[in-house]
């Protein structure tokens, strides 16, 4: 595998890319603030005619120890052995329903040596829960899935993924890696504290939700905000919830993308059950970062291989909250992954990822996601 870097700070850059050979596919990790990532992706598409362009908008750019803003974290890559297949699907084409959507992925790029598919999604048009289970659904067990749900910052307006060499909204791109010589170690934790009293979900709809124990979601909701509760959906990064149901055991975090005055709910990124449990989380910088770590270690021990390639999707909401903070929980994944691994990756508005290797793959928040390549 051979792996080439550029942190991209001029729509101009194309040019001056030092690549010494020829790229199947190039990550690209943009900053909604980057100027020019239209002309940019362009540019680099007919430079670079045979190469895959996949990426997605950012709430942070990472790249090695370096987590950025206005930039586009660029990282080559020309596989040895593996073959890739690049997918893409309009959520429009699906009415909107992202478990349909996820399925068509997964049979799209379905064959007999499919190892992995790496996917990247619309932030704010999407039920990730959905999407996940859609993969998952008529796919084969051994094949894993990772990936993360787009962002902009923290506005919450517009998203986009790259796909080729077009900048889209409302669609979902993915990555088929297949051959017996790709190696895939993955780990997902966070490192936040539930405090309060657990809640019954006592009225919602998909990831929607209106009621728990009985009273307005959003009224009690900015009950536990205080003066915060003003400046929602972004201050509900800095507060998710941890969620329990029939088909996570172990807890999983779900954050909020949107609020609806009128109707008194709750947008989350993932489904909220009715009859699931719910608590109040907060955070704990030194946690938080101690869980970038050990997600690292899980990544690590996943793979039979010493990593060349290394993907850190990480929530906006730990970005929020850790603030100059935040390129501790990065060094701390790269002290792990050791320095003879590339590292690149994005804050998002969702992560997805299996907790470890003897889990499902499932939508996460507020978690520092992995995931290794090597051959």
């Amino acid at each position: 595998m051979k792996i080439y870097q550029h942190i991209v700070l001029n729509s101009n850059d194309v040019k001056d890319l030092a690549l010494e050979f020829s790229p199947d596919v190039f990550f690209l990790f943009a900053s909604p603030k980057f100027q020019g990532t239209q002309e940019f992706v362009k540019a680099l598409a007919q430079h670079y005619p045979e190469a895959i362009l996949f990426g997605c908008s950012t709430a942070g750019e990472i790249l090695g120890n370096q987590v950025m803003d206005s930039s586009i974290a660029l990282t080559a890559v020309q596989f040895s052995h593996t073959k890739i297949k690049f997918r893409e699907v309009d959520l429009n084409t699906y009415n909107h329903d992202s478990y349909e959507a996820g399925k068509a992925v997964s049979n799209s790029l379905m064959a007999a040596d499919l190892r992995h598919i790496f996917v990247l999604s619309d932030g704010l048009f999407v039920n990730g829960a959905d999407l996940v289970k859609g993969l998952h659904a008529d796919l084969d067990k051994q094949v894993s899935i990772t990936g993360g749900l787009a962002a902009d910052c923290s506005d919450f307006k517009d998203t986009f993924v790259i796909a080729g060499d077009r900048l889209a909204s409302k669609k979902i791109v993915a990555l088929g890696l297949y051959g017996p010589e790709l190696q895939i170690g993955f780990g997902s934790k966070g490192g936040w504290d539930s405090f309060g009293v657990e809640r019954l979900v006592t009225k919602s709809q998909n990831n929607i939700l209106y009621e728990l124990d009985g009273q307005p979601a959003l009224a009690l909701y900015k009950s536990f905000l205080g003066n915060k509760a003003k400046d929602l959906p972004s201050s509900g990064l800095l507060f998710p919830l941890s969620m329990r149901d029939e088909d996570n055991q172990i807890p999983v975090v779900r954050t909020i993308l949107a609020i609806d005055e009128e109707m008194g709910s709750l947008t989350f990124a993932g489904n909220i059950p009715q009859g699931s449990y719910v608590r109040l989380m907060k955070a704990n910088i030194d946690r938080i970062i101690g869980g970038a770590e050990q997600s690292a270690i899980t990544a690590v021990n996943n793979n039979e291989k010493q990593g060349q390639l290394a993907f850190l999707i990480s929530c906006v909401g730990r970005r929020l909250v850790m603030k100059q903070l935040v390129e501790e929980e990065v060094e701390a994944v790269n002290q792990v992954l050791g320095d003879e691994i590339n590292t690149t990756g994005f804050y998002s508005y969702g992560e997805i990822a299996p907790f470890d290797k003897f889990s499902p793959c499932t939508l996460h928040n507020q978690t520092m996601t992995i995931t290794t390549f090597s051959e």
